[in-house]
């Protein structure tokens, strides 16, 4: 096989699978017959690109060819009979803006209808939006293959079961349905950035994806804050990607890291983004988001952070996102911000949340700051129950070491 050819299959692939398939959704309405015809269309550019040479424009070419091999497919099983039940259209509903108005934006607004579970939201996504397969998406939500399949067939069904219609929702609607999407493509980075468990530190694939959605919906919503605010959220967090690991693979803390080696175009990107969406309307979650993560991009250095701006932005999301994290992280900027004790007084009251029961960085958070206080023995009960509670095992290491530190203070 031509290296050069598999190369630029495999770059069609990332890059043009949305629009591919989500054109070829339109034309079958069906979800599986585009699935299977967008799957060929890229089978194909294995087999005459060799030949023909790489197109110039092989998304384009890729859609050619997916969308004549499912008029064929119609054209043989029966169009109506097959297409009709599935895709529904809705023309009760007045059409959105023209700008609005893109296969891949009404693949995504599908894909994350409220009908559906959170869980089926982002499978279907990171399956038919994203291209991922099905087996990478089973391991994202730690299930085997045949599981995630039948899951991504169940929602599938409900699609056409609910007659979920297969269209932007109309301008009354867009605020809800944006809000839900933009959760979706939010949780895809957050499992991709750190993962919950194995053997990596991260799933690029799954940070990238969450990436590669949000500049599609920027490119299809250029004037929406909340698109752009979780964008740039997303842009400043990956910024740091390659410095939170040591040459010999040790995860390393913020204030251990590089930043000479931080990704400086991103920043730059994500602190534009951000400051065009602080402009348009008042703060959202995903603004004072990524508020925080400008702060921490633009310190010189770890010393020079201003903890009293970033705890007063966790003061700000508090009162819009009552979320215990959030609270969680407030109290880790407070022991940077005045000592760890006053982060421990902070933490206590979140000992009794439910939500933090099986929350690993609430016992870890504890731990550094006991820790620092030098009250070794409670910090290694605190560094063993972190460790109970860590399913990745680059964290796991870390939190190893950090207790072999603390029990070396032990006596005896």
């Amino acid at each position: 096989m031509n290296p050069k050819v598999v190369a630029a299959v495999e770059l069609a692939h990332r890059r043009d699978w949305p629009q591919v398939f989500a054109t070829t959704a339109r034309l079958t309405r069906d979800l599986d017959l585009a699935e299977e015809c967008t799957q060929d269309a890229f089978a194909q550019a294995l087999q005459t690109w060799p030949q023909t040479g790489i197109p110039a424009r092989p998304g384009a070419w890729l859609t050619t060819i997916a969308r004549n091999r499912a008029r064929d497919v119609l054209r043989r099983e029966s169009a109506f009979r097959r297409a009709m039940p599935l895709l529904a259209t809705d023309t009760s509903a007045p059409a959105p803006e023209d700008t609005l108005d893109d296969d891949r934006l009404r693949l995504i607004f599908t894909c994350c209808h409220p009908a559906l579970s959170r869980e089926a939201q982002v499978a279907l996504t990171l399956r038919l939006v994203c291209g991922l397969s099905t087996a990478d998406v089973a391991h994202a939500f730690l299930v085997s293959e045949p599981t995630m399949a039948a899951r991504i067939t169940r929602a599938k069904k409900k699609i056409t079961t609910a007659r979920i219609p297969y269209r932007v929702p109309s301008p009354d609607e867009l605020p809800e349905r944006v809000s839900a999407v933009l959760e979706v493509v939010y949780l895809i980075f957050t499992t991709g950035h750190t993962a919950p468990s194995g053997e990596r530190l991260t799933r690029r694939d799954m940070a990238g994806s969450a990436i590669g959605l949000a500049r599609m919906l920027h490119l299809l919503m250029p004037v929406d804050a909340d698109v752009a605010a979780l964008l740039a959220l997303l842009l400043l967090n990956d910024a740091r990607a390659d410095t939170r690991l040591s040459p010999d693979g040790r995860l390393l803390l913020l204030s251990e890291q590089d930043r000479t080696r931080w990704n400086r175009t991103l920043i730059d990107e994500g602190v534009t983004l951000l400051t065009g969406a602080l402009r348009r309307r008042p703060p959202t979650r995903y603004a004072v988001e990524a508020a925080i993560a400008a702060v921490h991009a633009e310190a010189p250095s770890w010393k020079e952070t201003d903890w009293s701006e970033i705890v007063g932005l966790y003061d700000t999301l508090l009162r819009m996102w009552p979320s215990p994290v959030v609270r969680l992280n407030r109290a880790v900027a407070i022991g940077l911000r005045d000592g760890p004790q006053a982060g421990l007084d902070a933490l206590a009251p979140l000992a009794a949340e439910p939500a933090l029961a099986t929350y690993s960085y609430l016992s870890a958070a504890r731990a550094d700051l006991l820790r620092r206080l030098g009250q070794w023995s409670q910090a290694a009960a605190a560094y063993e129950e972190a460790l109970a509670l860590t399913g990745n095992d680059v964290e796991h290491a870390f939190l190893t070491r950090r207790l072999a530190d603390v029990r070396a203070h032990l006596p005896g």
